[in-house]
């Protein structure tokens, strides 16, 4: 059974951590480019501010989000920088108060959902933890175009935990928006937990498996890292295929990143990694 509100006050950290950092942030180096082709800062948060609009719209106002839908249907490749562009027009502190009174509507409008509701969207319908995941997984996603834009680092949570389970739950659709025949062969990862402990998830007895550390797991799965700059290591053909081709979010997989554009933030030392071996011992965890 899923803890809705659990999962929801995770959603909220996520969102006020990077909304902290931007308040910290120089109004000027909004206009920074980021690793997205074409995005600046600016343009990574109004893409947040509109999707958490469009999911509170959906929640809400199921009548008014199906305009919506029938508009981006009739634009698909279009409609989403359209319908960003006034976000991404307005000044960095009135677009960080627009995007933070939009997540902290959404956060209620889901706690408030009643149980069992589907929540229309641009792709398939969602269960209400479904939607607080993806949210939550382009927060973190988004947040480190920003992060990388400025040259500075965070610190991985847990909360890195939902979104390497929303990983093994899109898996086949990464090869569906791609055009490519869904995997047959099982794949389970076993991941270092930031701070300590060991993610065991995908099907037990699974030969193929993707080993490493969650943070470097979930950066490649969003398509925020190229898999050839961390540590991870695959075992098994398909293990190896799906980081290349694997995606966490709806719709086409975009440019991704290149090799060798993050080798430095992405590689793991090995004094670090023999650390984190050493906190595996007797603190694994299954899903």
């Amino acid at each position: 059974m899923v803890d809705t509100a659990a999962l929801v006050e995770d959603l909220r950290a996520e969102q006020e951590e990077l909304a902290a950092l931007l308040r910290g942030t120089d109004p000027a180096d909004w206009a920074r480019p980021t690793p997205s082709p074409g995005w600046s800062i600016t343009d990574q948060v109004a893409h947040l501010a509109f999707f958490d609009e469009s999911a509170l719209t959906a929640v809400t106002d199921p009548e008014r989000f199906a305009a919506m839908l029938e508009a981006a249907m009739a634009d698909p490749e279009g409609y989403v920088d359209t319908a960003a562009a006034p976000l991404a027009a307005l000044a960095p502190d009135a677009l960080l108060g627009r995007w933070c009174a939009a997540s902290e509507a959404l956060r209620s409008a889901l706690l408030d959902a009643p149980a069992g509701t589907r929540v229309p969207w641009f792709g398939p319908p969602m269960s209400v933890p479904s939607k607080a995941t993806a949210r939550l997984m382009e927060t973190w996603a988004h947040g480190q175009d920003v992060v990388d834009a400025l040259g500075t680092t965070r610190e991985p949570t847990g909360r890195l935990r939902h979104i390497v389970h929303l990983a093994l739950r899109t898996r086949s659709f990464s090869y569906l928006a791609r055009g490519l025949p869904a995997p047959e062969t099982p794949v389970r990862v076993e991941l270092t937990a930031p701070g300590c402990g060991l993610w065991t998830m995908g099907p037990e007895g699974a030969e193929e498996v993707v080993r490493g550390d969650a943070e470097e797991f979930c950066l490649v799965l969003t398509r925020r890292r190229h898999p050839a700059d961390t540590s991870l290591t695959a075992e098994g053909s398909a293990a190896r295929e799906w980081l290349e081709v694997g995606q966490t979010y709806a719709g086409g997989p975009g440019q991704g990143r290149r090799p060798g554009q993050f080798p430095a933030p992405a590689t793991v030392t090995r004094e670090s990694r023999t650390r984190k071996e050493g906190n595996r011992t007797n603190a694994r965890e299954q899903s």
